[in-house]
């Protein structure tokens, strides 16, 4: 009887894999073998499968990934049609630029579990708004962005014209107007890059943002007179159905799907991968395909009630994914698993 040839190797499918890659590809070939960093390379691997097959990429951001400077990565992602739709954070969207323009006025404060109260103190009176490591400054970032969109927002308000917030983002990088204050090699901007493809975007929950904050207050005080110039919530979510329902039919009849890669969780993450069931259950439309592919990098733990830290087949119960449906979770750091992922993707 002939002998059974032995089953290949996992690390010598994915050292076949990255052979033709770059040295970051080939590291995590050989070095990722097991645990979270297998995890890692599996949703890499199934990240570059989806778009393979014809798929499209749907990313969500949630946290600061933004101030992480994901960017370096993101942008290089978007520029060779890697993510084909994002979902961020209203922090995100308003972060990437606040580095765009104010990059070296930026502190690190490697030290940030040794503060004190009075430390913290201190950084507040010298307007130095921390994110764990890293502080923004609030006149040469926020108050400079702030003056740009306001202009745009008055100027939409006074012509009676409506916009979503990443449009009026679209709108000041296009102007120009802060090309002179770039501190940061512009291809290092994701949202430099997405204005450059027009890329779909949705901000779910963007009036808890520092610009929304201010046009809160730009509303309150009267220089918008139209509290629903700036576009938010529901109009995303029936704008994201409609581009969904006519995403997935061009990609049905191509044999491709939509999948979700979500960094963190949140509102982010939650806001669109309902769109699928509302569809489904809220609208009653048949022939509507779930989500082609799914990973989440998350180190939320798994407990009682916590959507970030939910497993993804739970989605299954909510209509979200199917149970055939390829998932990944890497429960780990997105600052570092994310630029990984992204640069096997990138093939670097």
């Amino acid at each position: 009887m002939k002998a059974k040839s032995p089953t290949r190797r996992p690390e010598d499918i994915h050292a076949a894999l990255a052979a033709k890659k770059g040295p970051v590809s080939r590291f995590l070939a050989k070095n990722y073998r097991h645990f979270n960093a297998a995890a890692l390379l599996d949703s890499a691997k199934g990240y570059e499968a989806h778009l393979t097959a014809g798929g499209k990429m749907l990313v969500t951001i949630a946290g600061a990934m933004s101030t992480a400077e994901l960017g370096i990565s993101l942008a290089e992602m978007i520029r060779q049609d890697k993510v084909h739709a994002i979902v961020c954070t209203g922090a995100n969207l308003e972060e990437d630029i606040f580095n765009l323009v104010a990059h070296d006025y930026y502190e690190r404060v490697p030290h940030y579990r040794h503060l004190t109260a009075s430390d913290e103190q201190a950084l507040l009176n010298r307007h130095m708004n921390r994110v764990t490591d890293t502080c923004i400054p609030e006149m040469e970032a926020m108050r400079r962005i702030e003056a740009v969109v306001l202009e745009e927002w008055v100027k939409a308000d006074r012509a009676g014209e409506r916009y979503f917030p990443h449009e009026f983002m679209f709108k000041i990088l296009r102007g120009g107007k802060l090309k002179k204050s770039y501190q940061i090699d512009p291809k290092n901007s994701w949202m430099l890059a997405a204005c450059e493809k027009n890329l779909p975007m949705i901000v779910p929950g963007w009036e808890d943002a520092t610009l929304g904050n201010m046009y809160a207050g730009h509303v309150i005080s009267g220089d918008v007179k139209n509290v629903h110039t700036v576009r938010t919530g529901i109009e995303y979510m029936t704008w994201l159905a409609d581009w969904y329902t006519k995403s997935a039919k061009v990609l049905r009849n191509g044999e491709g799907s939509i999948g979700f890669f979500q960094i963190g969780g949140g509102i982010a993450g939650d806001f669109p991968i309902c769109v699928v069931p509302m569809l489904h259950q809220d609208l009653q439309r048949t022939g509507v395909p779930l989500w082609g592919y799914f990973s989440q990098i998350s180190d939320s733990t798994t407990s009682y009630g916590s959507y970030s830290g939910a497993v993804p087949n739970e989605k299954i119960t909510w209509g979200k994914l199917g149970a055939k449906t390829p998932k990944f979770i890497v429960e780990s750091d997105a600052t570092i698993v994310a630029p990984l992922i992204f640069a096997w993707v990138l093939g670097q």
